[in-house]
This record gives structure tokens, sequence and C-alpha cells, in this order.
């Protein structure tokens, strides 16, 4: 099996010196996010996650951070769903340059973190083996273990987006057996494939408010109001 394109779904790294190798980052820490066809629910949280970090940090870098994405069936190669690209744009987020790829095992050993749209998701993932289990999540459960975590509690941003990235999800994955989800449905974002664009919307609302807390958690920066 190949590794997957360095440049897919995390900028090209041009100009940034010897940061990068092979176009990626030295000391990085890298979120998949993880979805069916890899053309609705995945590529607007990555580009939604994406956009966070850029509006938060000003740092084209991201602190180390590298976002990608990948479908369980994925269609490598296809462009984003039309409706997708403009539940994007509500947001000022860039939608250009993405195309569809399918979950290799490549892509699961180097993430540190995996975000999947649903339960089924998070299961093919780990099912993959690579140790998986203690870094996927569903996006809502994660976002429901990160809310409860003291920022206190993490590295400093002194020691960087890396370390206290690494110790978020330590902590998010010691809190999982004790903050159980209200309902099964509760750990869902459902598939707007072949939706209207009013549903595409909705699910691009709950992709972002799931993320928030999230992108604060990571960089300590709290949204724009």
């Amino acid at each position: 099996m190949t590794a997957p394109d360095a440049g897919r779904g995390i900028g090209n790294g041009e100009g940034t010196g010897s940061l990068f190798e092979q176009g990626l980052p030295l000391d990085s820490f890298r979120i998949l996010h993880v979805s069916t066809g890899n053309v609705c629910r995945s590529p607007i949280t990555e580009r939604l996650t994406r956009h966070a970090l850029a509006e938060r940090l000003g740092d084209p870098l991201w602190g180390g951070v590298i976002v990608e994405s990948a479908g369980t069936w994925g269609h490598e190669g296809a462009p984003m769903e039309a409706n997708a690209e403009t539940v994007l744009a509500d947001f000022g987020a860039d939608a250009s340059g993405f195309t569809g790829r399918e979950l290799l095992d490549e892509h699961v050993i180097r993430a540190d973190l995996v975000l999947t749209a649903t339960r089924d998701h998070r299961a093919q993932v780990i099912s993959m083996g690579h140790s998986a289990g203690l870094r996927t999540f569903t996006l809502k459960e994660f976002t429901r273990l990160v809310k409860a975590i003291d920022p206190a509690t993490l590295p400093p941003l002194e020691d960087g987006m890396v370390a206290r990235a690494r110790a978020l999800v330590r902590a998010a994955a010691a809190l999982r057996g004790w903050l159980l989800a209200p309902t099964a449905e509760a750990d869902e974002v459902y598939d707007p494939y072949g939706a209207p664009l009013t549903f595409f919307r909705s699910i691009g609302d709950e992709i972002n408010e799931a993320l928030d807390p999230v992108v604060t958690a990571l960089t300590g920066v709290p949204a724009r109001t």
C-alpha cells in the first residue's frame, strides 16, 4: 500500500522552511475526519476545522496540526458535493482543491485523532486495528468529552499545540466510560447526501457547533462573537 498524498487536505507547505520534510511538519498532530463517501460530511468537517484554526491562530501552519479526511466507502478522486461547497461558503471556509479518497490503513496509522460522523464509522475505523480505539471518537462524542475537561489540566499553550492536542485526546479517552451519550442518536451526524440544501445547511450548523469547543480546547482561543 502506498502512503497518502502529503498535500491532500493539509496545504502544500511551500515557503515554510525547515519545519517541513517532504511537505509534512516534523512535529505534528494529525486529525482525520471520516464519513462514508468523503464528499459531504467529512469534507465539511475537515474544511470547517481548518477554517476555525486559521481564524483563531492566524497561523498557516496551525501550530503543527494537520487536518484531513477520508471515507469508508470513499469516492476516490471525486469532487465535494455542490451543496457541501455552498455550506462551506456560508461559513467563509475554503472548499477549493478538495478530492475525495477512500480510507486506508495508512490514514489511520498516521492519525493522532480520528473523528467520525457516526458510531458505525467509528466501529469501522477501530476494526482496522492499529491501536485506533483510544484515539477514535465520533465528532459529537469527542465534543461532549472535551467540554467536561478543565483546560487548566492541559499543557499550557507555550508548550505547543501538539503537546496540548495529545493531552486532550488522552483526557477524552479517560472520560469515555464515564460520560455516556443521553441517547444513541446524540453522537450521530446524519448523511445529507442527495438531500436539499436546507438539510445540508442544518448538518453544517451541527458540525460547526460540535467543532467549536474542540477548536477552543486545542487553541485556547474562543470563537469570535
